[in-house]
């Protein structure tokens, strides 16, 4: 399992950007201006990586959740008692293993609002494109599958309940 912590010393707000390519690379770069100098024009987001042009559509995180760059650290949470743990637990341990679960910890080093995500000389599709689609697409429906309205929490309704009195 991994847990989340924030860093002690946060970078603050970043921007967050994923290209429709591999590098063999993770971190940061030294001279980012050199290599990355995305712009506006004509309400669309353009940059040139490597000689290639790329367009970039802007997706908004929606309300309540937010974007986060983590780091994998060697920290671990530390194990509960064993007694508490079988008094928070079910006791029913269907694998057998009684032993608990070790936690690692990431630690959040920068937060973000926004993703860019980029194409090759064409905006991303929103029906295609796993990203876009990700954020626009399941993340409501998965909220809508999980909410109930207020008229499902009586399973039976008004009238039928009458009756049955």
């Amino acid at each position: 399992m991994l847990a989340i912590q924030k860093s002690q010393k946060p970078e603050g707000k970043c921007s967050a950007n994923i290209l429709p390519c591999r590098i063999s690379h993770t971190g940061p770069v030294s001279s980012s201006e050199r290599y990355w100098k995305p712009q506006k024009e004509d309400d669309k987001n353009v940059a040139y990586f490597r000689g290639r042009r790329l367009l970039g559509k802007t997706i908004r995180i929606p309300d309540g959740y937010q974007g986060a760059v983590v780091e994998r650290t060697e920290r671990m949470l530390p194990v509960a008692d064993k007694k508490m743990s079988s008094v928070i637990g079910s006791g029913d341990d269907e694998d057998g293993d009684d032993e608990p679960e070790q936690v690692n910890i990431l630690e959040e080093t920068n937060t973000f609002d926004e993703i860019v995500v980029w194409g090759h000389e064409t905006l991303p599709d929103d029906m295609d494109d796993p990203y876009v689609k990700g954020i626009e697409e399941w993340i409501p429906f998965a909220e809508a599958m999980h909410s109930y309205s207020a008229a499902e929490e009586d399973p039976v309704p008004s009238e039928q309940a009458e009756e049955k009195h």
